[in-house]
């Protein structure tokens, strides 16, 4: 096994369980704007919502944008007449306080942290991320936290990773690994910056061609026997 020094992090789905976060977010926004938060219109938003992301990450949409297209594309679906923009100003702050971590998230940062250093890197929205990642007990494990709306790059742009080599003064790329559940945009982003990747493949999903990581565990303590 090759010696690191430097470990990048994904978070949601990673270390932060972001679907539990989003479903405690939607049903209290649909709530505060009278709505009912049924299958239908959340597998609609969810449909809607990937595809604004993997826009995003495409270059094709930027987050300001994205906060507000993925809801008039969703009231357009159900012919709801609900302002976009307030409502998705209401949904922000809701996942706020979505901090939930995932199972062993908390003990796996604890052990990294007595062998590496750690960085956060993640494309979340800024106002969103930085307050969940403020209130939760794994902060305190990173050196840096690099949300891509602060950074001006998102992953799997590599720019994201040398700003963040900037942040901790670290450049040394065989020495480096990033960890995360997307093939997209961790695993592409750090095999495209030149660094070795780790994919958090919980559901045994197919691997997209043309994108091989270095490795691949099945949870997050299976990362514990590599690292």
């Amino acid at each position: 096994m090759k010696e690191y020094r430097l470990v990048f992090m994904d978070a949601d789905e990673t270390l932060f369980d972001f679907a539990r976060a989003e479903t405690f977010a939607l049903s209290e926004v649909f709530n505060q704007f009278g709505l009912a938060a049924d299958e239908t219109a959340l597998r609609q938003y969810d449909a809607i919502n990937k595809e604004c992301w993997r826009k995003f990450e495409r270059g094709e949409m930027d987050q300001a944008a994205l906060k507000v297209e993925r809801f008039r594309l969703l009231f357009e679906t159900m012919g709801a007449g609900i302002d976009p923009a307030e409502f998705g100003l209401a949904y922000l702050d809701w996942l706020s306080k979505g901090g939930f971590l995932l199972e062993g998230a908390e003990e796996l940062c604890e052990y990294l942290s007595g062998k590496y250093r750690l960085a956060l890197v993640t494309n979340g929205i800024a106002q969103v991320q930085e307050q969940r990642f403020d209130a939760s007990p794994i902060r305190k494990y990173f050196e840096a936290i690099v949300i891509s709306e602060e950074a001006g790059y998102s992953k799997p742009n590599p720019d994201i990773f040398e700003y963040a080599c900037g942040l901790v003064d670290y450049h040394a790329k065989d020495r480096m690994i990033i960890v995360g559940d997307s093939l997209n945009s961790d695993i592409a982003g750090g095999a495209a910056f030149g660094i070795d990747t780790c994919w958090l493949n919980p559901k045994g999903s197919p691997r997209t061609p043309g994108i091989v990581p270095t490795y691949e565990i099945a949870d997050l303590f299976g990362l514990r026997a590599l690292l």
